[in-house]
């Protein structure tokens, strides 16, 4: 008997462990929901909200195939045990995964146990990430190939298990109410809709719209959480777009879906960076770094940062909305991001932990390389300190989205909304109903470029960027279109 151990690969189609475990003997879908991974400084109940949809909708998919899931919780060492004490199980199967270090060292322990006892644990290349990659050399060409092989259908399963309920173990974790409201729902069907949606009708302003925090709402993808938690494959997401690319489209429309295809490369490209140097969590990527930002941070500025009250108001507004809904566009999220590190001059471990927690489509191999590029700590990317002030005339010219989320502002002219302290009134309203800004946000920026820049010029800065560029740097530009590669019934996915 085989095990298929479903992690962050939440669905049936396109799965490699799946199909490959069911055309060597009867499988046991395993889903585990374990406590301490639920406890860790990066998880939130947004997330497990995501999940819990996306199982039901695994759950589903599983019956109609001929055996349920199997839920249970606990540490996936002892949880594995029992299945093996009860059912001849020879095999495991699951996806590689590239998580935060806690599930990397969970990994470590499970393939001890597997090998204590005598059980296979195959481990399937899931995305374009590649395990052990000895250097980035061709890469791009790896993910080209990749992500052009044949889409697998689900295969049928023989009945082990006939029980089709679903436990639901949400009261058994400590997760606390984040105020989440307007979430993105899970599972693989809202994932399909997501994709199709976008890539027929909303994405057709993508390029223009994705810098927008009121715009991308609705203009980006929107699939990030999806293949996040696996609903869907990126082989799926890939193929799909190569299609689309395919058909007779508007100028326009050819630029979005180009761009969005270099991002499908992207999104990959920086969870390599973690999967080959699974340290980047915890650790500086460049070590000039090192003790640049105090460890631990001012908590003042920590709080006002994640509570959205800075008094800076366009800054504020991004916070406020990604608190209730779990999603912020990409510059506004590198916008936030770059304040919290050069404007407040706190350390991005303490920040990108709040951020992780706030983002339903937390990636840790996206996002922990994002968080050090955008505070200035890998050494090879350029150094953004965004000017929030600009970025809010420029993204919110109207101030729609900031008064949404900043309704304290009302009575502060449209002139003044993103420097309410020039304005006339200001006195009735900041330090009252808003706060006064906790930075001059001119002077702090002066002052972070000054501390920044400089250790560029320190003794081997440039010898340990050359290793970081060796390691981790992109060796081509994304190609322009590989629709050619994905013939129509390779695609599993109703476009």
């Amino acid at each position: 008997m085989h095990i298929v151990w479903f992690k962050r690969d939440l669905r049936v189609e396109d799965h490699a462990a799946l199909t490959k475990a069911a055309a060597r003997g009867p499988v046991l879908p395993v889903y585990i929901v374990e406590p301490e991974l639920w406890a860790q400084k990066d998880a939130s109940l947004r997330q497990w909200h995501f999940v819990k949809d996306s199982l039901r909708d695994l759950h589903a998919d599983l019956v109609r195939l001929g055996q349920p899931l199997v839920v249970m919780f606990g540490d996936a060492v002892q949880c594995l045990s029992e299945l093996t004490a009860t059912y001849p199980v020879t095999d495991i199967w699951s996806h590689e995964e590239t998580g935060n270090m806690w599930s990397f060292d969970r990994d470590k322990h499970v393939a001890q146990w597997c090998k204590d006892n005598g059980i296979a644990w195959h481990e399937i290349q899931n995305t374009g990430v590649v395990r052990r990659l000895s250097s980035r050399n061709g890469w791009a060409g790896q993910w080209d190939h990749f992500m052009a092989q044949p889409v697998t259908s689900a295969p049928r399963l023989t009945p082990i298990n006939t029980t089709y309920e679903l436990p639901d173990f949400s009261s058994r974790l400590s997760l606390t109410n984040d105020g989440c409201r307007d979430r993105q729902q899970g599972g693989r069907q809202q994932g399909i809709e997501t994709l199709h949606s976008f890539l027929s009708r909303r994405g057709r302003t993508y390029r223009s719209a994705m810098s927008s925090p009121l715009l991308g709402q609705a203009k980006c993808s929107r699939i990030s959480p999806h293949l996040t938690w696996g609903t869907m494959s990126m082989r799926e997401v890939a193929q799909a777009t190569w299609r689309a690319q395919t058909e007779p489209r508007t100028p326009q429309w050819r630029g979005a879906l180009k761009a969005f295809n270099a991002r499908l490369h992207w999104h990959c490209h920086f969870m390599q960076k973690l999967e080959d140097e699974p340290r980047l969590e915890f650790e500086n990527m460049h070590p000039a770094y090192d003790g640049l930002r105090p460890l631990d941070p001012d908590a003042i500025r920590l709080q006002a940062w994640e509570n959205g009250e800075t008094g800076l108001p366009f800054v504020d507004a991004c916070m406020r909305s990604l608190r209730v809904t779990g999603w912020l566009n990409f510059r506004m999220r590198a916008m936030v991001m770059a304040v919290a590190s050069y404007h407040l001059w706190l350390d991005w471990r303490a920040t990108g932990q709040v951020l992780a927690r706030y983002f339903t489509d937390y990636e840790p191999g996206i996002h922990w390389s994002q968080v050090q590029m955008q505070s200035g700590t890998t050494g090879i990317n350029t150094i953004r300190i965004y000017n929030p002030i600009k970025q809010g005339h420029d993204q919110d010219p109207k101030g729609i989205f900031t008064r949404r989320w900043v309704p304290e502002l009302s009575a502060i002219s449209d002139p003044y909304l993103q420097e309410p302290w020039k304005a006339e009134n200001a006195g009735q309203v900041l330090g009252k109903l808003y706060p006064h800004p906790i930075v001059d946000p001119i002077e702090a920026a002066r002052t972070a470029k000054e501390r920044i820049w400089s250790v560029r010029s320190t003794y081997g800065f440039q010898a340990d960027k050359a290793k970081v560029l060796a390691k981790h740097a992109s060796r081509k530009k994304t190609p322009k279109r590989r629709a050619a590669k994905a013939s129509p019934d390779q695609l599993s996915l109703p476009l």
